[in-house]
């Protein structure tokens, strides 16, 4: 079934057409990926998808009931509504109607006809599973506290809100700006797996190459103001982009070989090009206007050289650091060596910047000491573009790092061929900052970096916004880089094919070390979960959920809902004494083991009567409605 088409839209800014004559159609069970070069105009276009921007030329044709869902990347966000006011801001009938059932709940004059009322309205409106849903994936994305005011959250935490209110209200079109961007990758591989069991069409921009692979069934390029459409996920699009290019290549090299012989003969003079021959110099104009594209550079690898580095390399003895009494980094030691490849993870907000920046130097450690060595030029790439001048022209931003660098062959490349390299056109060289958008800053800071031939490369989160063909070039670059790479990424795709080693950020300051890449450390982590699950679950004889149209408690339940609130405190002050215990025994690394596996343990057991706390007492809630509604 068709939801919606797009027919002959064309859209420009100045004299820059983002969108020439482009046509696109929408069917129900569509997922697809919108991906293409920073600046092309794909945000442009999820716009005017969404009603947002109006095209110059074209229309948008949908169908009467098909509802639009859209997260956008820039959020306005009302700073005094609670996150719950937020996340369903787009269907204020629930959130009044919600509202008004608490206050007659909580109301000891409201009579049990009008909570009757209330009820069957809330029921009508399926209110309930709406609520339900909203607050179980405001968890997933890390949100519990639901009364907290919007304006008092971080930029992350004010996206996910984004996220999480797009995802609950109904909408048979579902437009994602980003979605991944701010979020850890548990939070993305639980993201990945809701969108893919989500009924309905989705239409999403995203350069994470893993989610395109696991979420959509056809990729749309835009490349030049023109959509080129594959259907398949990312591995197939990969294999037919590559099977097109191809053909282009060979009918550019044919019509190259046609304007050559038609070049030869314009020249042959005036009599050759009598007016008979009118036809011939018509088709000499037509293919010298159609050969615009240059074949594909076949050398645009960057090998450059960088600066000799010694053995001595960065050094991090017994480091910890704390903020507001929380600790964030917990006697980390480590020698770099001249060619680790390290991807740094961990959740949002867990010290990741802070390890980085320590390691640069630019943060002082609390305890211990972090030392560089004499050779060391270190290059840090940050998440942050404030403290680029916008006024700046492109070109001299990059000269301000140098006006060419040396690659490994002793070539020379100047500060042009290289912005070249990194989808800087020569047109757009001499533009102003200010004129680029947030994705080609970031690529641009990004070759600042390089630019000033670093033998350390220190990277913080250098894939976020930077589209797929840069994200290819910057692999293509560390492959060949002779120096020591240490990133934080949440890009599962990017470590896969750059670490080697893995530190990752697992609670109260520890850092963890692993061998090998993403997929390795993905594979240890789940292996220690599953041990740990099943010998928790030995002693346990778990109870089938009942079925919560139950009216009333069985025996059992009743027995454990009188319970579950001691033994939930009981288990949160055995957690407190491990925790005490760990804090105990820091030097002794056998017994700190010990006690960190019980602690899993005990963590993983809350979790659980947390859960059964949540169904009981929502199961008590329907029987004293239903109660209710009986008198």
């Amino acid at each position: 079934m068709n939801l919606l088409n797009v027919e002959n839209i064309s859209k420009s800014y100045s004299e820059n057409k983002l969108l020439k004559n482009i046509s696109l159609g929408i069917n129900e069970g569509d997922k697809i990926g919108l991906i293409g070069i920073n600046g092309t105009g794909k945000t442009t276009l999820l716009k005017i998808i969404a009603g947002i921007e109006e095209a110059d030329e074209g229309r948008i044709v949908k169908g009467s009931a098909v509802r639009i869902g859209y997260l956008p990347q820039k959020i306005v966000f009302d700073p005094n509504a609670t996150v719950e006011e937020q996340v369903f801001k787009g269907n204020s009938k629930n959130m009044v109607l919600l509202r008004k059932y608490e206050e007659a709940i909580n109301n000891p004059n409201t009579s049990s006809e009008e909570i009757v009322r209330l009820t069957h309205q809330m029921d009508a409106m399926d209110v309930w599973s709406l609520e339900n849903e909203a607050k179980s994936i405001l968890t997933k994305l890390g949100i519990t506290d639901f009364k907290e005011k919007v304006g008092n959250l971080s930029g992350g935490q004010r996206k996910r809100i984004a996220l999480a209110s797009a995802l609950i209200n109904p909408s048979e079109l579902l437009i994602l700006d980003e979605p991944t961007n701010h979020l850890d990758n548990d939070t993305i591989e639980w993201l990945e797996e809701y969108l893919g069991k989500r009924k309905g069409a989705l239409l999403m921009i995203t350069h994470d190459r893993y989610f395109l692979d696991m979420v959509v069934n056809k990729i749309v390029e835009l490349n030049n103001g023109n959509l080129y459409s594959y259907e398949g996920n990312y591995n197939s699009y990969l294999e037919k982009k590559l099977e097109r290019e191809e053909m282009e290549v060979a009918s550019e090299k044919k019509r190259r070989s046609l304007l050559r012989k038609e070049l030869a003969w314009m020249k042959q003079g005036a009599k050759a090009r009598s007016t008979k021959q009118k036809a011939r110099i018509d088709r000499f104009n037509e293919l010298n206007e159609r050969v615009t594209n240059l074949l594909p550079d076949e050398n645009l690898e960057i090998s450059v050289g960088n600066r000799r580095l010694g053995k001595k390399v960065i050094e991090l003895n017994h480091v910890s650091k704390s903020y507001d009494g929380k600790k964030i980094i917990d006697d980390f030691d480590y020698i770099v060596l001249r060619d680790d490849r390290i991807g740094i993870l961990g959740p949002n907000g867990s010290g990741k910047s802070t390890l980085i920046n320590i390691m640069a130097g630019n943060i002082e450690p609390d305890v211990g000491s972090v030392e560089i060595g004499d050779t060391v030029k270190i290059g840090l790439y940050s998440q942050e573009t404030h403290h680029i001048d916008d006024s700046l022209r492109v070109i001299d931003y990059i000269k301000e790092g140098s006006d060419n660098i040396t690659t490994a062959e002793g070539v020379k490349i100047s500060a042009s061929q290289m912005l070249e390299k990194f989808l800087f056109p020569p047109a757009v060289q001499w533009t102003p900052i200010a004129k680029l958008s947030g994705g080609e800053k970031r690529r641009l800071h990004l070759l600042r970096v390089l630019m000033e031939e670093p033998n350390v490369l220190l990277l913080d989160e250098p894939t976020n916004d930077l589209d797929i063909e840069t994200l290819t070039i910057l692999e293509d670059y560390l492959e060949e880089f002779s120096g020591a790479v240490i990133v934080v990424s949440h890009d599962r795709y990017f470590l896969d094919k750059l670490a080697e080693k893995v530190f990752a950020f697992e609670g109260e300051g520890k850092i963890v070390k692993y061998t090998g890449n993403y997929w390795y450390y993905k594979k240890d982590i789940t292996e220690k979960k599953q041990e740990i699950k099943e010998e928790v679950e030995k002693p346990i004889k778990r109870e089938k959920p009942k079925r919560e149209n139950k009216l009333k408690l069985t025996f059992k339940e009743q027995k454990e809902y009188e319970e579950i609130d001691d033994i939930i405190s009981d288990l949160e002050d055995k957690i407190h004494e491990v925790e005490i215990k760990m804090e105990e025994a820091s030097t002794d690394y056998v017994a700190l083991e010990e006690l960190l596996q019980e602690k899993e343990k005990l963590k993983f057991e809350l979790e659980e009567k947390m859960d059964r706390w949540v169904y009981l007492n929502e199961l008590v809630e329907k029987i004293k409605m239903g109660n209710r509604g009986e008198k």
